[in-house]
């Protein structure tokens, strides 16, 4: 660990009687007292900068005094006296003139709202923690400025090639058009040739379908990307043609885990057992001929029964079984969208305090910080990631995971 640039004499001088954790961190500790002293200093320092750089321009420029101002921190309100200059040419960069709060206050707002706290939520805890007292419009223009920051997030360019992307929806309530709606949340999540997922952005419809999925992946590749190899995606009718249709090359995985629930819905809750290991010992063969095989046996066994599951099976085989063509390190990457449901169980935890939203807008935002918080905190890849992109690799061709510029 680096030492420390501060002097042991002066910690032990500002430390002096400060013996209990309210003399140090209290409304009037000695950190909020350090706080504002370094600030008025640092403006000190930031005012004789500039009446330097204006006697060398030949002007005649000196100290007038200062005005008083009161901090929103996050150790509590801050009172600082501001110095000015006599021609009014000092722009203050540390605290600009009208600010009346640093960063680390929003920081601290914008992760309070980021968790699904409410506007008054948000005014009891900094009121509990730091002695801040703030308003509902602080609040409000503190998440309001997060608005930029997710234009360019939602537009920003995307890599080339991904080796898989992730696609689901998650049911959000809103209002729309004057009444509270169910909305689907529409979340793509790619998979780099690092190991790393990174989410794309998040877009809004009534409903899910192929059709608007359709328009999502054609705003992804207008973004850069060029190339996927494998889409995840549940059994939506349509959903892999809407795929192909932007990115014919791309092999598609329909989520298994979706297509045993959607199977054991026929199923009365006495033969679920049952009907779920005979399915299960279809996807776990070592092969789509193996797999094949059992899924005959299947159908002997329960076909007049359920004909209907026999019948989606069959439908939806080539993108149900296409993973039986890798070895384990991808089939565990691509047999479900797992992925992306553990990322949006996180965003339902965060959304299911807020009842519904007054807006789109205010979805977005909020879905957009809790989105921001989960990456600052994701995994590395795993350690089978590289031998999982070498199988990739061999299978696709090392020409279209690394394409030439």
């Amino acid at each position: 660990m680096p030492k420390s640039r501060i002097r042991d004499e002066l910690l032990d001088e500002l430390l002096a009687g400060a013996k209990t954790q309210d003399a140090l961190f209290g409304p009037e500790g000695v950190i909020k007292q350090l706080t504002g002293a370094l600030v008025q200093r640092a403006l000190q320092a930031e005012l004789a900068v500039h009446l330097d750089s204006e006697r060398e321009a030949g002007r005649t420029n000196r100290r007038n005094g200062s005005s008083d101002k009161t901090l929103q921190t996050e150790h509590g309100p801050t009172p600082i006296e501001v110095p000015r200059d006599r021609e009014s040419r000092f722009e203050p960069q540390l605290i600009p003139k009208h600010a009346t709060r640093v960063d680390g206050l929003d920081e601290k707002i914008l992760a309070l709202y980021s968790r699904g706290l409410s506007t008054r939520d948000i005014q009891t805890e900094l009121a509990e923690l730091y002695g801040t007292e703030i308003s509902p419009t602080l609040v409000s223009r503190v998440t309001d400025a997060v608005k930029d920051e997710l234009g360019v997030w939602q537009g920003r360019r995307l890599e080339r090639v991904y080796a898989v992307v992730w696609l689901d929806a998650l049911v959000v309530k809103m209002r729309h058009e004057g009444a509270v709606q169910n909305r689907s949340v529409y979340v793509a999540i790619g998979l780099t040739n690092e190991g790393y997922r990174e989410v794309f952005g998040t877009w809004v419809e009534t409903n899910e379908g192929a059709k608007f999925w359709m328009r999502v992946l054609s705003e992804i590749q207008a973004r850069g990307v060029e190339d996927i190899l494998i889409a995840c995606c549940d059994g939506l009718k349509g959903f892999p043609a809407a795929i192909q249709a932007v990115f014919p090359r791309t092999m598609v995985q329909t989520c298994l885990v979706h297509q045993v629930r959607h199977s054991l819905s026929y199923v009365a809750l006495r033969d679920r057992k049952a009907v779920a290991g005979a399915l299960r010992a279809v996807y776990t063969a070592d092969s789509e001929a193996t797999a094949r095989e059992r899924l005959d046996a299947f159908e002997t066994d329960w076909g007049k029964r359920f004909p209907m599951i026999v019948r989606s099976w069959r439908t939806n085989w080539a993108d149900l079984t296409g993973f039986l063509a890798f070895p384990l390190e991808v089939r565990k990457l691509i047999y479900t969208t797992n992925a992306i449901e553990s990322i949006n169980y996180q965003l339902r935890k965060v959304i299911k305090t807020k009842g519904h939203f007054p807006s789109e807008d205010a979805a977005l935002k909020l879905l957009f910080l809790a989105l921001r918080n989960i990456e600052r905190h994701s995994t590395r890849p795993p350690s089978t990631w590289r031998q999982a992109l070498g199988q990739l690799s061999i299978f696709f061709g090392d020409d279209r995971l690394h394409p030439h510029p």
